[in-house]
């Protein structure tokens, strides 16, 4: 995400779309949903937007705030590979809950 807002923040958004489908996408929708997507992850829960405001702004023009620091990740990641400094062993734990919803 780190890398995401920094090409948002230089206005090369479009950087961010995969090569098979650029070209037949709608521009201004693909910015937008990645203006909202930065929105989401904010560093401050306060900050973020309720499901009720993504769909809002998912489908109306109303104008968008800019995303302030995301949330994700701590410190600052210059290169991939220092992410993953011995890829041969990298895993990531995540303390999640998950739950399973049965009928009665």
């Amino acid at each position: 995400m780190l890398q995401a807002q920094r090409i948002w923040k230089k206005g090369r958004a479009l950087e961010l779309v995969d090569s098979k489908i650029k070209e037949s996408c709608i521009e201004s929708e693909v910015l937008r949903c990645l203006h909202i997507c930065l929105l989401c992850v904010q560093q401050n829960p306060e900050d973020r937007p309720t499901m009720t405001s993504v769909i809002l702004m998912l489908e109306s023009h109303m104008e968008l705030i800019e995303p302030k620091l995301h949330g994700f990740i701590t410190k600052d990641v210059s290169h991939e590979e220092d992410l993953y400094p011995n890829q041969k062993h990298t895993s990531t734990t995540n303390y999640v809950t998950m739950s399973t919803l049965e009928a009665r």
